[in-house]
């Protein structure tokens, strides 16, 4: 059960900046995320991103009992440590944690002598909170402009539109057979292929100087009223009938979305979906063709 009173960020900070100090194994602690960045509004779902860069990561890793420090857990994945997910960190080893409190910290260990690597792998929103040694590198200020949208090239775009019109073929084909999962799985990943669109959009709108978040989060906050009610309603998978009105919308939204970015940056705009509709309407319910 979450308790409802839950501890405030500079009580999670002394919890992890008091272990750290007195923990002679712990060199240097540094914050990532979200924490830093101006431009995202603060809530109680905030992670700590926390890295504590260590002198000996085996003597952590020999059992989890150190972490009942930092309060009691509902929950808790160790991504290195799993066999369905292969590890990616190489010799780093991270503790993803949630609290009862509803407070949630994501501890990264680093051995020290991989320092210069970790700097490099790092994105632009980094604190140095604690440098035992003093033997940090200078850092900017924490920005998430490495989160900017970047405006693509001709050929990332015409990838994007090839990507898009070749997986509406797999909807489509999902649908006449009323294989429900199938054709969710293939509308999803055009999906993906529409939010990039969009990104570039806002991009352009926006002269490149912002990020739309993880997974689009603050897409809404940049696109018209008309266009996010459009992108909302491409979103209904409760029937078939609802996935071929889906299908429909995506299409359209894309093809408006293209026209703008290719016109904006003059770019040709790739054909693909000339062709593709044409072969589409061949399937979509006679009440429905009028739609697209």
């Amino acid at each position: 059960m979450v308790h409802n009173i839950m501890r405030n960020e500079k009580e999670m900070m002394d919890i992890i900046l008091n272990f750290a100090k007195n923990d002679e194994r712990i060199r240097i602690v540094t914050m990532e995320g979200s924490r830093l960045n101006t431009n995202v509004p603060k809530d109680r779902f905030q992670d700590f991103d926390i890295t504590y860069i260590v002198t000996d990561m085996e003597s952590y890793k020999e059992n989890d009992s150190w972490l009942d420090i930092f309060g009691k857990r509902i929950i808790m994945q160790k991504p290195e440590n799993m066999a369905m997910f292969p590890p990616t960190l190489g010799n780093w080893f991270t503790y993803l944690m949630t609290f009862e409190d509803g407070n949630r910290i994501d501890l990264k260990l680093v051995p020290i002598n991989e320092l210069d690597k970790y700097f490099s792998w790092t994105d632009s929103l980094l604190k140095i909170v604690l440098d035992k040694d003093t033997i940090c590198p200078p850092m900017k200020e924490a920005s998430d402009i490495n989160f900017h949208i970047q405006k693509p090239s001709s050929e990332f775009v015409d990838d994007c539109c090839n990507e898009f019109w070749h997986l509406s073929t797999y909807v489509t084909k999902g649908l006449c057979r009323k294989e429900y999962l199938y054709a969710i799985r293939h509308l999803e990943l055009m999906k993906e292929q529409m939010l990039i669109m969009i990104a570039w959009k806002v991009g352009i709108e926006t002269s490149f100087s912002l990020s739309v978040g993880k997974a689009y989060k603050y897409l809404d906050k940049y696109v018209s009223e008309n266009l996010w009610k459009s992108i909302q309603q491409s979103y209904r998978y409760n029937s078939l009938d609802g996935l071929w009105d889906s299908l429909i919308s995506s299409c359209n939204i894309f093809n408006e979305t293209t026209l703008f970015v290719t016109n904006e940056l003059k770019y040709e705009c790739p054909q693909y979906g000339k062709n593709v509709i044409e072969y589409i309407k061949q399937f979509i319910p006679l009440e429905k063709i009028k739609n697209i």
